[in-house]
């Protein structure tokens, strides 16, 4: 981090312990992002441009000190607890689901033949093949799953490369920029869909209409975000832009690990469907997994505040950014535990399998501070994506006619 305005020098001590003083603003997003802080530490003296005097004041009017000293306190006791140690047979199962539902859909094809109905039940396995490949890649992203970044780093390349077709680097550079500033505009990649594609959030969507902007019939979004969102973002858009990305950023690595991929898929169903039957197949499961990915992604952030970056403190951002969904076993799954979207969020290096243990201290902090802490059911989450475009519409709709 770098030491700016208001924030003291980041160091470290013995022990990978910060040696900024409590009041540091930089430390909360450090502290998340970091599962080896001693490493971090040889990158960080050339980052320092200088320190506060004792007499200089390190917390801005916009930020909460007693919230953030409160989740500190919490952090500290969520480490004591062992929340942040992986059960590694979790996600050694979870590898292995995947993997045995890779094989099946295979054999579906090689026993019952490439009839149509073979052929679709083939397609679902494999989009929930990568669906869930998904979920795991996004675990050893975050450097949940070991104690070393080494180990983390090469099972990403392995997942979220070989079974998915994808750059890590890539999602690197997309997923933290999204947990340092979630639903920030202009910040957080996630929403950059505002305003080409769909107006986001009542405060930009309101601004947009009295600048007459009109990219696109806003007041219908609701409408078109069927025809444009979880069809096509996959198929039609990250499809063709990994590829942009890896080769624009000579990530040269990444795209022998994504290649591996397209290699395995052909040399497995060129023999029973042909080259135009791998690509029938390749786009019906990319056409189904953007479905899944699209919906459960967007159900914790769209319909939560999204505005342009007000300063806030790193804890309040998350908490106002995010809401979650009920847990159940099926959710759970289907979700790659993302339905605990707030736990997540405040811990990014937490697995996966403890957001429901940690889930309780975070209600009770909430309610301390007056934040609301949303919990719905699976389907209201997803109708909830659709309610909050057709309101920041109509909102876009009343200021470009009205205001």
């Amino acid at each position: 981090m770098a030491v700016k305005t208001g924030i003291r020098r980041v160091g470290m001590e013995a022990g990978n312990v910060p040696t900024q003083t409590k009041d540091c603003a930089a430390l909360d997003p450090f502290m998340a992002f970091h599962i080896n802080k001693g490493l971090v530490r040889k990158y960080m003296n050339s980052l320092l441009i200088g320190e506060l005097s004792p007499e200089q004041p390190s917390f801005e009017p916009t930020k909460n000190k007693e919230l953030i000293d409160e989740f500190r306190e919490l952090r500290a006791t969520v480490e004591r607890m062992g929340l942040m140690k992986a059960n590694h047979v979790f996600f050694l199962l979870h590898l292995l689901h995947i993997l045995l539902l890779d094989v099946a859909a295979w054999l579906t094809l090689w026993v019952f033949g490439t009839s149509l109905v073979p052929f679709l039940l083939c397609a679902v396995l494999l989009s929930t093949v990568q669906a869930q490949a998904g979920w795991l890649q996004h675990d050893f992203g975050h450097l949940s799953v070991f104690s070393t970044s080494t180990w983390n780093h090469l099972l990403h390349h392995f997942v979220i490369g070989h079974l998915k077709g994808a750059p890590a680097s890539w999602w690197n550079h997309m997923h933290f920029q999204h947990h340092a500033k979630p639903n920030c505009f202009g910040k957080d990649p996630d929403i950059n869909m505002h305003p080409l594609f769909f107006a986001l959030g009542k405060i930009l969507s309101v601004e947009l209409g009295k600048r007459k902007k009109k990219y696109m019939p806003y007041n219908h979004q609701h409408k078109y975000f069927f025809l444009i969102g979880p069809p096509a973002l996959l198929p039609l858009y990250f499809q063709w832009y990994i590829f942009y990305f890896a080769i624009h950023r000579k990530k040269w690595v990444d795209l022998a690990w994504m290649i591996t991929f397209y290699v395995r898929l052909f040399l497995t169903y060129q023999p029973l469907l042909g080259l135009k039957g791998i690509l029938g197949l390749f786009f019906v499961v990319r056409f189904l997994e953007s479905h899944w990915f699209v919906w459960v992604t967007q159900m914790n952030h769209i319909p939560m505040h999204i505005d342009r970056d007000r300063n806030m403190d790193w804890v309040s951002i998350q908490l106002h950014a995010t809401c979650n969904v009920h847990k159940s076993a099926f959710n759970d799954w289907f979700s790659g535990h993302l339905n605990f979207q707030i736990e997540h969020h405040l811990f990014p290096t937490m697995p996966r399998h403890n957001y429901h243990k940690v889930a309780p201290l975070v209600q009770s902090l909430c309610a301390k501070y007056g934040i609301e802490y949303q919990s719905k059911p699976l389907l209201s989450a997803f109708a909830d994506i659709v309610y909050s475009l057709k309101e920041s519409g109509q909102l876009w709709l009343d200021a470009y006619l009205h205001q």
